[in-house]
């Protein structure tokens, strides 16, 4: 299974993972052969990158949860967000208040159902044995803000499993981290979904979120202190450089500092409105170079080891031009995997099995979607 871009997918592969839409409904599902009307199709439901199954790799990636609990994840957080945005609306037109009965009750109900959700999601990770993060969530335009809520969740639960976070502490980081963004609810959508660079003002509305995001939930006593201050604090940078206070190290919440680093990695990895999703390769060694100035040094160093960026089946690109297919990960070493590499020689193909992690001389320098030397091509389908 590789992770393409539409536009580097050719007729004839087929459709690696469902793809849903904003309301969980499934538009494809998996193993569809995929023709050129199937493809322009998926384009306008709002994707601009899938999985696929090919010639080079037909191997399978496992869900970090099972996708129904992803579904009913999703559909809570859009209707939680749907409820407060339906609200605000109404009390600015002073047809009602945001604290009335009507608004506090749906407020415990929406509040109560992430809850349950959170001990799903805690029970159902920790169950796992050595999860390891090495796919990247597929999200539809329309239902960007949801879906990212629940990747967001996963990585920091991921990454607090790895920090060995108790129990108690996983749950708060994780009702706060499906909630880290619920104060775009109050963000007008046409600003959130805006494809054009954002003006200055228009940043500043979108950065509001953090403390209109606490503002709404410091009152609700369905919430602990730490899963509230999540919201406020996730862009917080540990040299001050943050918002909305320009905190400092020692003055952010540990959890906040956890969903920093997730937030920033699937904004990174996603399709958004305005820009296309960056390699996970490009992410990670972003945060690693971050690592000590915006991001929690352990931290990093912790979160490197659970995500893999090149999956088995991966092709990439090597420092020296040679195009490799991942075999196998190192483990708590995801930058520097075993690889097969095919070399076009006068006569013939060679074919070459190489640890990253012994030749030093010898890096990744990207993901690569086309075969662009026939021979090879030729060689790696018929494997």
């Amino acid at each position: 299974m590789r992770f393409v871009p539409l536009n580097c997918v050719k007729e004839g592969a087929y459709l690696g993972k469902n793809l849903h839409d904003s309301k969980g409904r499934i538009l494809l599902k998996k193993g569809t052969l995929l023709t050129e009307s199937l493809l322009d199709k998926i384009r306008e439901s709002g994707f601009q990158s899938i999985y696929i199954n090919d010639e080079y790799s037909d191997n399978e990636i496992e869900d970090l949860i099972k996708p129904e609990l992803k579904v009913k994840a999703v559909g809570t957080i859009k209707e939680t967000f749907d409820s407060i945005s339906q609200s605000n609306r109404q009390a600015k037109s002073k047809a009602k208040n945001l604290k009335d009965k009507h608004n506090l009750l749906l407020q415990e109900k929406y509040i109560n159902s992430l809850n349950d959700i959170s001990k799903h999601l805690v029970d159902n990770i920790t169950s796992s044995k050595n999860v390891l993060v090495n796919l990247v969530d597929i999200k539809n335009m329309d239902s960007y803000t949801y879906e990212h809520s629940l990747s967001v969740t996963l990585l920091s639960l991921v990454l607090g499993i790895e920090l060995r976070l108790n129990k108690n502490d996983l749950y708060n980081l994780c009702i706060g981290a499906l909630l880290h963004d619920i104060g775009k609810a109050f963000i007008p959508k046409d600003i959130l979904l805006k494809k054009d660079k954002l003006t200055d003002e228009e940043l500043s509305i979108v950065r509001d979120h953090t403390a209109k995001g606490y503002e709404y939930l410091k009152s609700n006593s369905y919430l602990t202190a730490p899963s509230r201050i999540i919201a406020f604090q996730h862009h917080e940078r540990l040299d001050g450089s943050g918002y909305p206070n320009g905190l400092k190290e020692g003055q952010i919440n540990k959890l906040a500092k956890i969903v920093a680093i997730a937030d920033v990695y699937d904004a990174f990895t996603s399709d958004r409105p305005y820009k296309k999703a960056s390699p996970p390769h490009e992410a990670l060694e972003y945060i690693m170079g971050a690592a000590g100035r915006y991001f929690d040094f352990d931290m990093v160093q912790a979160f490197v080891r659970k995500v893999i960026p090149y999956p088995v089946g991966t092709l990439v690109k090597l420092s020296n031009g040679a195009i490799a297919l991942v075999e196998e990960i190192n483990p708590n070493f995801p930058l520097r995997p075993k690889v097969r590499i095919v070399q076009q020689l006068a006569t013939s193909v060679k074919m070459e099995y190489i640890d990253l992690l012994k030749e030093n001389n010898l890096v990744i320098e990207g993901i690569q979607y086309e075969i662009p030397n026939p021979s090879v091509q030729h060689y790696l389908k018929n494997k």
